[in-house]
């Protein structure tokens, strides 16, 4: 049986910081990332990684967020600093065959919210 696991979220302060992990079991992944889903809007991509550690990343996130891996543990990780408000969403762990597209296997998700 395939699972992807989230942990990690929480509420946090504007300006803050956050660590997601998910862990994966039943298989390996060749691309693994963080999508998330704000209320009333579609799900969207946070970022990234392949098994060779090429990375994608959206716009809003670029310099604030970083992914990583660990291939040994099947672990993947998303560490958040610079929090904003608009970063509020419920963030989903993906896996799957092929980077740059979103894969078939999805954790339940991880509720972050970021408010004074």
């Amino acid at each position: 049986q395939v699972q992807l696991v989230e942990s990690g979220g929480g509420l946090v302060q504007p300006g803050g910081s956050l660590r997601l992990s998910c862990a994966a079991s039943g298989r390996s992944f060749y691309a693994m990332g963080w999508y998330r889903r704000a209320a009333g809007k579609q799900r969207e991509l946070v970022a990234t990684m392949s098994k060779d550690s090429s990375t994608n990343y959206a716009e809003s996130v670029k310099g604030r967020f970083t992914i990583s891996r660990d291939n040994a543990k099947n672990m993947v990780y998303l560490q958040m600093n610079s929090l904003k408000p608009e970063d509020t969403a419920v963030y989903y762990c993906n896996g799957g065959n092929f980077f740059g597209i979103a894969g078939a296997y999805w954790g339940q998700g991880t509720q972050v919210i970021v408010s004074s």
